[in-house]
């Protein structure tokens, strides 16, 4: 794989991982762009992170379009582009500590880990939390943590954080986040519309200067609910 000028080592080739087919990457990397996605250190991780790693062998093949994806427990892969547009949103610099809610396969913890300094990442599901773990430390990522617990409840141990990414959707932005969120940090996460709950928006949430909080639409989206508490059975 190619290197970056000026790009860290990239834990991906070192790890020995089989090099996608150059086309499939530029196809895959001119659709993000296309579908708006700009920040380059976003764009050169989604270059580097195999999202086929990320996925249930089965659909490895579908790994590359943007396409959601089934998991384990239950759960949903969103499709990359979705991904992308929340990171986007978050405004991530090298310095940024990060904590996310729903960690799933690990996919979005391994981007965030390629553009901030730190990232704490909590999964309610053991199965994929374990899983989600184990494929970073493969990856060779030192500066992503997975948490088998509720963020919901458990987050304030490892806080303040600059960034806060919830991967589902909340009526509301929790007290509980909020109150480890850093002055001038941002939450992103899906919201239901108010007056017709089927549609969803992702949403930027920032702490002003003046203690409050200020609330902007991304784009429309649709994801799974965030469930308080963390899964005994799975």
């Amino acid at each position: 794989m190619r290197q970056i000028d000026g790009a860290p080592p990239d834990p991906i080739a070192a790890a020995g991982f089989p090099a996608l087919r150059p086309q499939s990457k530029a196809a895959f990397l001119l659709e993000m762009r296309a579908r708006g996605i700009q920040d380059v250190n976003l764009l050169r991780a989604l270059e580097t992170v195999p999202r086929e790693t990320f996925v249930p062998h089965r659909y490895r093949d579908l790994a590359r379009r943007n396409l959601a994806l089934p998991l384990r427990c239950g759960q949903t892969l969103p499709e990359p582009w979705l991904c992308a547009r929340m990171i986007e949103a978050l405004s991530l610099s090298p310095r940024c500590v990060v904590l996310e809610i729903g960690a799933g396969s690990g996919y979005a913890a391994a981007l965030i880990a390629r553009i901030a300094s730190r990232i704490v990442s909590f999964e309610r599901f053991q199965t994929l939390a374990v899983e989600a773990g184990a494929r970073l430390e493969q990856l060779g990522v030192q500066n992503a943590r997975v948490i088998w617990g509720d963020g919901l409840a458990g987050a304030a141990a490892f806080g303040p954080f600059d960034k806060i990414i919830v991967q589902g959707a909340l009526a509301e932005p929790p007290d509980a986040l909020l109150g480890v969120l850093a002055d001038g940090g941002v939450l992103v996460m899906a919201r239901p519309d108010r007056g017709e709950p089927r549609r969803q928006h992702i949403v930027r949430v920032t702490r002003n200067g003046g203690g409050g909080f200020d609330v902007a639409p991304v784009c429309p989206c649709r994801m799974q609910p965030i469930l308080a508490g963390k899964s005994r059975a799975l």
